[in-house]
């Protein structure tokens, strides 16, 4: 079977630092060998109600500012930097992207025009923003289902279907939690999602956010088309999605694991390979 590609999710884990959402990028796509990179973009005046933005960080420890409103904009990239980091991402010979949140931040990563944009669980109920992924813009859209209904889903998939789009669509089976507990990363939904949407959109895909590397490996044994997984140099640094990451050997072993898995997802393509044919010219009991 092809293996999994997999999705280095940097988030905003680069702590507001162009360089270190660089060195991030690098050790990706070099030590780790992943496929992609992915990163967010919110507008925060349009995402945030005024309350929510000038409340305190409801977690100060992790907080990069005085209010949460202040907090994400330093966490945030304009779209000049998204543009450079795009570049950069092509230099390495590794795939951008980036989740959008909102109908302005839809519209300025379309501008770029990545291979794929994400829609995060949070938003993909946003049926304006994501009108924008569907009419104005050419490329892949990948989404995750965590925290959504099978009610919802349906209507999520029609919305694509509505304008044709639905086989440019990849869908993550993903349980919204940082980090998830294993009796609760529910594995056999990319099973359930498959079977209700496989002939309808263009893959089904996992999102963990688990501890550990073997759930991954099951999600390849499934047939997840795409592994996303969040991604940090350091999981002790400052932040909420820290703790849910991967440091870089986690990262490269689950690339390396998956597509070892996949290349093993076969039948043998003779009764006795040449392989086994040695041993059994030498070991095989014969009755003769």
């Amino acid at each position: 079977m092809d293996a999994p590609k997999v999705v280095a999710e940097i988030g905003c884990n680069h702590k507001g630092d162009l360089d270190v959402a660089k060195k991030m990028v690098v050790v990706a796509a070099s030590f780790c060998e992943a496929d992609a990179v992915k990163f967010q973009k919110r507008n925060n005046r349009e995402l945030l109600p005024e309350d929510q933005y000038n409340a305190p960080h409801p977690n100060p420890i992790n907080s990069y500012g005085p209010t949460y409103g202040e907090h994400r904009e330093y966490l945030e990239f304009n779209l000049d930097q998204h543009r450079e980091l795009k570049a950069f991402c092509e230099e390495q010979d590794v795939i951008y992207s980036t989740s959008v949140w909102d109908v302005t931040s839809a519209k300025e990563i379309a501008s770029l025009e990545p291979d794929f944009i994400k829609v995060p669980s949070a938003s993909n109920l946003h049926f304006e923003m994501m009108k924008v992924l569907r009419d104005d813009y050419g490329g892949k859209v990948q989404l995750s289902l965590g925290m959504t209904t099978q009610a919802e889903e349906d209507k999520i998939i029609a919305f694509y279907e509505e304008n044709g789009r639905a086989k440019d669509l990849l869908i993550y089976a993903c349980t919204s939690g940082y980090p998830v507990p294993i009796e609760d990363v529910a594995l056999l939904e990319i099973t359930r999602l498959q079977e209700k949407f496989g002939g309808v959109v263009d893959g089904v895909g996992f999102s963990g956010h688990h501890l550990g590397i073997a759930v991954d490996i099951a999600a390849t044994t499934l047939g997840a088309k795409w592994i996303e997984r969040h991604f940090t140099l350091d999981r002790t640094w400052k932040g909420t999605d820290h703790a849910a990451s991967l440091e870089p050997d986690g990262l490269r072993r689950l690339c390396r694991d998956a597509r070892a898995v996949a290349g093993a997802l076969t039948y043998k393509k003779e009764e006795v390979l040449p392989i086994e044919q040695v041993q059994r010219d030498k070991l095989k009991w014969r009755a003769d």
